[in-house]
């Protein structure tokens, strides 16, 4: 099969039928093998009754429904573990995204050899309160991930090739960072396109700009650390440990000298507690790098969602 089309989404009744009908007209046109993976993230409306719908009318059409809204990330995990094109291709279902680009994109992945290539929205019709915290974003993104060709890190249309999504691991809300978790998996070769964005024709945005701001920043750091020191906590939580008990020590051996030489007494220097809360602090930090190494050799089951039904 050649592409694979995965569409998370959350109450987006409105535009699924219109959506569906331009995918099937751009495939058609350039006699693409293909499928689309709609994922109803708890939708509350008729989102998976209209999928339902479409899925009786096209072989072309499967559909995943979770019991209750996780996100995104989730979404996307559960749709990258069905899919079976050479090519995947994500987008929302807001209609903001553009099919038209959907050729383009296949072709950059098989023929430029890319393993992933992230949409860029140059042209925006988003509020400020949107785009805004997103150039915050993607300059902090840049930075930290090493990937300085990317400007939209969080755009929801992108190209993979399949070994891509499946052997990287989206949880949490780390579908914004797809090319940094590919980059680290040993996917490097990640391209750029400029993409048609799209005024939203229906309904209003699930996402408040500053909230994702906020959430990215963190999910960023979270990230940092888990591929820097995720492997090994101790690295980083041992080491600190280690050079604050080490101050603090040193600290108490220059009291104890001067208690011994009586040049002063212990407890009335303020050195004396600060000497003291470097031991404990130092301490308290190796404990957390070896607990956090102990907890790191344990499996955990942090992608176990209720799919309530599956088409």
């Amino acid at each position: 099969m050649d592409i694979s089309v995965v569409i998370p989404l959350y109450n987006e009744e409105e535009s699924i039928a219109e959506l569906y009908a331009w995918i099937e007209r751009v495939m058609d046109e350039h006699h693409f093998t293909w499928e689309v993976i709609f994922v109803s993230d708890g939708s509350t409306d008729r989102s998976w009754d209209i999928i339902a719908s479409l899925k009786q009318k096209s072989e072309h059409v499967k559909g995943i429904k979770f019991r209750r809204n996780y996100g995104k990330s989730p979404a996307l995990y559960c749709g990258f573990k069905e899919v079976k094109g050479n090519v995947v291709i994500t987008m929302d279902a807001d209609l903001q995204d553009s099919p038209d680009e959907i050729p383009e994109l296949y072709r950059m992945i098989t023929e430029e050899h890319y393993d992933l290539v992230s949409g860029y929205k140059q042209k925006r019709y988003d509020p400020l309160s949107k785009t805004l915290p997103t150039k915050l974003f993607n300059a902090t993104a840049r930075v930290v991930s090493g990937i300085n060709n990317l400007h939209d890190f969080n755009c929801g249309l992108k190209a993979y090739r399949r070994d891509v999504v499946k052997n990287i691991e989206v949880y949490g809300e780390m579908h914004r960072y797809m090319p940094y978790l590919a980059k680290q998996a040993g996917f490097d070769k990640i391209g750029e396109k400029v993409v048609h964005h799209q005024a939203r024709k229906y309904g209003a945005s699930k996402f408040m700009g500053w909230n994702r701001f906020v959430n990215g920043y963190l999910d960023l750091l979270t990230l940092w650390f888990l591929s820097t020191f995720g492997k090994k906590p101790m690295h980083v939580f041992g080491f600190l440990g280690t050079i604050m008990f080490f101050i603090g020590f040193c600290a108490a051996i220059i009291l104890a000298v001067g208690k011994i030489a009586g040049l002063l007494w212990i407890t009335d220097s303020a050195f004396f507690y600060l000497s003291l809360t470097m031991m404990m602090m130092g301490t308290q930090f190796f404990l957390t790098g070896f607990l956090g190494d102990l907890i790191s050799r344990s499996s955990t089951t942090r992608n176990d969602y209720q799919i309530e039904e599956q088409l």
